[in-house]
């Protein structure tokens, strides 16, 4: 039997917390494995790396996600009892509403909502001293989530839910954590009304909308979901929807910040846009690790798993493997050329099949809206960038640019900067 590499330090939460999207990359290499023991809130906890360990960790036959992730994060950023720690035939059931719901005609329409948002911000942010782009993405992602799932949302409504949405993943891993909480309990309570509205017929507008559908969603033994419950799920597609701003906002630093990835967009042979977004998602941070429990005793390449053991897998550092990708820290949208990437390999939203295993539903989602944000960022909009501190903050969760991207002298442009891209939401 293989000893599995363990850290000396008593507890390595506050190294984990001082750099959350590195931690356990830079344990692996240090231990040269795919794996390693650390303390993490004084409990004993693997911590995985590379897409060898991540066809392990999307085994549903060897591990679970109930009672995985530690209950901060379920009582902010996923909400109690959702669909991310379900496991099995009960996962599969809640998780095929999100795909019903998701579907590509779906995530079209969302696409086109959130177009017609940037044309208005577009025109509204002329003239204004400044524009942070990171707080403008997410009211402007709310308004289109919102209209989109057939939740009303009044005018003087917007600054409430907006920060109520974005709180829910920008405080949940933060100093802010009871903010995130009270956001969470507020949101719950605004939603789970809608759905008791929604069950008693009356209120116009959500039919054969998202909001609909969770309202009417019933488990295998055919029973509704709690008003409560189907609450969370609509939080589990209303939040990552507007978390897609932390996505443009990289787009932006990395139209800034390497004026090549421009260039390759203006050329238009191949799909350039499809490259730029999946590369935005390979090389920025976005979610830095997942969390499961092993359901029993096993060994794996020699090593010996405990029956509960907790295990962290870690996205970000697999999306910067240098086995896999060759120059991981360079940012070349050209490498999506001829590079279709296995289901373990590219994971910045999770790994393995989105209809069977717990990666999430809503991929599709942040690529059609990163692809619509880009074509306004780079062919729709003139804007100065000024002088400001771009440097990421590894320590931030999620990390962004210090400055969160700062444009100024915003102006539509009446005539696209170069031809359309290809991609069109219907």
């Amino acid at each position: 039997m293989r000893t599995i590499p363990r850290e000396h330090a008593l507890d390595s939460t506050l190294a984990l917390l001082a750099d959350p999207y590195r931690f356990i990359g830079r344990g692996c290499e240090r231990h040269r494995s795919d794996l390693f023991e650390a303390r993490i809130l004084l409990r004993r906890t693997l911590c995985m790396s590379g897409p060898v360990a991540a066809a392990l960790f999307y085994d549903e036959r060897r591990f679970m996600r109930q009672g995985a992730a530690p209950e901060p994060l379920r009582a902010t950023l996923f909400g109690k009892g959702g669909v991310q720690g379900l496991d099995g035939a009960a996962h599969r059931h809640r998780k095929a509403l999100f795909m019903q719901v998701l579907d590509a005609e779906s995530v079209a329409q969302l696409a086109n909502e959130v177009a017609e948002e940037w044309r208005a911000c577009a025109a509204a942010w002329q003239g204004w001293r400044r524009v942070l782009l990171y707080e403008a993405a997410q009211e402007l992602l709310t308004r289109a989530a919102c209209r989109w799932a057939g939740v009303p949302l009044a005018a003087r409504e917007l600054p409430l839910r907006t920060r109520q949405l974005s709180t829910l993943f920008d405080a949940a891993a933060s100093w802010h954590h009871l903010h995130a909480r009270a956001a969470r309990h507020a949101a719950e309570s605004w939603l789970a009304g809608l759905v008791e509205r929604v069950r008693a017929g009356g209120l116009p507008g959500a039919g054969g909308r998202p909001l609909e559908a969770v309202a009417l969603h019933r488990e295998a033994d055919g029973q509704l979901l709690p008003p409560r419950l189907a609450a969370v799920e609509l939080l589990n597609l209303l939040r990552p929807t507007v978390a897609v701003s932390v996505f443009i906002v990289f787009a932006a630093h990395a139209l800034h910040e390497f004026p090549h990835s421009l260039a390759v967009l203006q050329r238009g042979d191949g799909d350039p846009l499809q490259w730029f977004v999946q590369e935005v998602r390979r090389f920025y941070p976005f979610f830095p690790a997942v969390a499961a429990r092993a359901r029993d005793e096993f060994e794996w390449h020699g090593y010996s798993f405990r029956q509960g053991q907790r295990v962290l897998f870690d996205l970000y550092g697999t999306n910067h493997d240098a086995r896999v990708w060759e120059a991981p820290d360079e940012f070349r949208p050209e490498r999506w050329r001829d590079r279709v990437p296995g289901p373990y390999e590219f994971v910045p939203q999770g790994g393995g099949d989105p209809h069977q295993q717990h990666r999430c539903p809503g991929e599709g989602v942040a690529q059609a809206l990163l692809k619509v944000s880009v074509d306004f960022l780079a062919r729709r909009l003139g804007y100065d960038v000024p002088q400001q501190d771009l440097r990421i903050d590894f320590r931030r969760l999620p990390a962004l640019p210090r400055s969160h991207f700062i444009m100024c002298d915003v102006t539509p442009l009446p005539h696209p900067a170069w031809p359309s891209f290809a991609f069109t939401p219907s």
